[in-house]
């Protein structure tokens, strides 16, 4: 194992909270590198970017002119940076790829592109069983120092919810279409004629992410009735709190929760709902702290420190 690493990293959105927990976490891995991202402003809209083609061609000659700096290997994080990746003739790639790269509108350039990619990441099996490739199958991590148990009752009071309602967590925008706030608003409601106390969906966001742990304290469920997912950090954010889960059966989530009770993976509004009143009619904390730890951020960085030494070997 060589003992530090020059990693190149391309990213469509160099805020992205989860991109900058992997370098902090790679650091510790004596990984070290730079950030380089396509001109223009990022303005994500489900699995649209709003650059255009030509910001991505005026991308290219910068990729270019680092790759003869002194990196080991270039990481193209989401697959619409793996093109200026493979288009640079110096270094060995390492393409990841997020979900939506894969899953969405531009799922057919990400395939071709990871055909050409020495190392191929995905979030999920399901992603993997997308490509024809072999895959690493390594989820974003979870702090679990940061998101850990705490009682429901003192993180009610902190974040001013009632202690008398059963509390149903919706950590999303309601604007994110993939992440169906009105399935989220229908379950709920029917849930509510079926439980002997006030259930009320609690839609939170836009908060500081440091702040997120007390609201999964706080909350009875997890609640999450995607469309489609790759794996979602809310789930193992949920789980490292000892938060039950109700979600569709979408990216990894039944490996995930695999284990986990209570926890329910369901394929129907009915499902969902029933999920909903095993939980909130008895409310109790789940076991997923111990499975989270298979996720936490440590695990991520070895395993991609691992990865990064085999397409070096």
């Amino acid at each position: 194992m060589t003992d530090s690493l020059r990693v190149l990293n391309l990213v469509t959105n160099t805020d992205a909270r989860f991109y900058n927990e992997q370098l902090r976490v790679l650091r510790d891995h004596s990984v070290q590198g730079e950030t380089l991202a396509p001109p223009g402003n990022h303005v994500a809209r489900e699995s649209v970017t709003r650059r255009s083609a030509t910001d991505y061609l005026r991308f290219f000659p910068t990729v270019f002119k680092k790759s003869f700096d002194d990196y080991d290997i270039v990481h193209a994080n989401y697959g619409l940076t793996a093109p200026m990746a493979l288009a640079q003739p110096n270094l060995p790639v390492v393409l990841t790829l997020w979900g939506s790269d894969l899953l969405g509108e531009y799922g057919w350039l990400s395939r071709r592109c990871a055909r050409h990619c020495d190392a191929v990441v995905v979030m999920s099996e399901e992603m993997a069983a997308e490509l024809d490739v072999t895959c690493h199958v390594i989820p974003h991590g979870v702090d679990c120092q940061r998101f850990n148990p705490a009682p429901p009752a003192v993180a009610r009071d902190r974040v001013g919810w009632n202690n008398d309602a059963r509390h149903v967590l919706f950590p999303y925008p309601p604007s994110r279409e993939v992440k169906d706030y009105p399935r989220a608003e229908r379950v709920v409601e029917a849930a509510d004629e079926r439980v002997d106390a006030p259930v009320e969906l609690q839609t939170v966001y836009g908060v500081d992410h440091d702040d997120m742990s007390a609201y999964y304290n706080a909350a009875d469920v997890l609640l999450l009735p995607s469309k489609s997912e790759g794996s979602p950090n809310s789930v193992k954010e949920a789980m490292a709190c000892n938060l039950p889960v109700v979600t569709t059966d979408v990216g990894d989530v039944r490996e995930r929760l695999d284990g986990v009770s209570p926890s329910h993976v369901c394929t129907s509004d009915e499902e969902l709902v029933d999920g909903l009143v095993d939980v909130l009619a008895d409310p109790r904390r789940s076991n997923g702290r111990q499975a989270a730890r298979d996720v936490s951020l440590e695990r991520m960085g070895e395993r991609l420190r691992t990865v990064y030494d085999t397409v070096l070997e």
